[in-house]
């Protein structure tokens, strides 16, 4: 009777974790769907870099775990329900997002069973230090799709924040560490034609 109890108890826990991390679905993001009339949101991001791991996991620098990898994708941004969206190239809200972040996945994944909890903040705090093979894809995955769709959408979001070709580069520093051949080429289908029409400040050689 007693593990009854219990187990409702946990799955009360997971529900109600389920139930919170619906609010990602109203967080937006600055980059634009391929259609260029809205912007997307952050479950919509995550989807998105998920089926991109599977997809493109064979162009990894390393051999990943795609399992992992998709699941450090698709939780890495719930932290935002409660910190917000840090814009790519705003060097200011940058200062306190990870006090913000922190904060915000001790709340959320604090809803969850102990041992759970334990898992996914494990599996974050992996991502935010980028330093296993697991992350360092999902990090080029999570550089390499606002790339593209910004480039789908003739540079759109690049253009309304007047980014320069520097800030892409020093934001994409370690991008290659993930996949050398999905970084040359997001560098030569996604940034370089958009420097040549002008949609990126070209203040650096590529």
């Amino acid at each position: 009777m007693e593990s009854n109890k219990e187990n409702k108890s946990r799955l009360r826990k997971q529900f109600d974790f389920i139930e919170e991390i619906d609010k990602e679905k109203l967080i937006g993001r600055q980059t634009y769907i391929s259609d260029g009339i809205r912007k997307e949101n952050d479950a919509e991001h995550a989807w998105h870099m998920a089926i991109m791991t599977v997809l493109l996991s064979e162009y990894a620098n390393e051999t990943i775990d795609v399992l992992k990898t998709m699941t450090m994708l698709l939780i890495h941004d719930i932290v935002e329900i409660d910190a917000g969206d840090t814009y790519a190239y705003d060097e200011e809200g940058k200062k306190t997002q990870r006090k913000r972040e922190e904060a915000a996945a001790e709340r959320i994944f604090g809803l969850l069973p102990d041992d759970q909890k334990e898992k996914f903040m494990s599996i974050w705090e992996e991502f935010e230090e980028g330093v296993t093979p697991e992350a360092k894809f999902a990090r080029t995955m999570d550089h390499i799709q606002p790339l593209m769709l910004n480039a789908k959408t003739d540079g759109k979001s690049w253009v309304e924040h007047g980014v320069a070709l520097s800030s892409i580069l020093r934001r994409n520093e370690n991008t290659k560490e993930g996949s050398k051949e999905l970084w040359e080429y997001a560098k030569n289908n996604f940034i370089r034609p958009n420097v040549e029409k002008g949609r990126i400040i070209n203040d650096e050689s590529l």
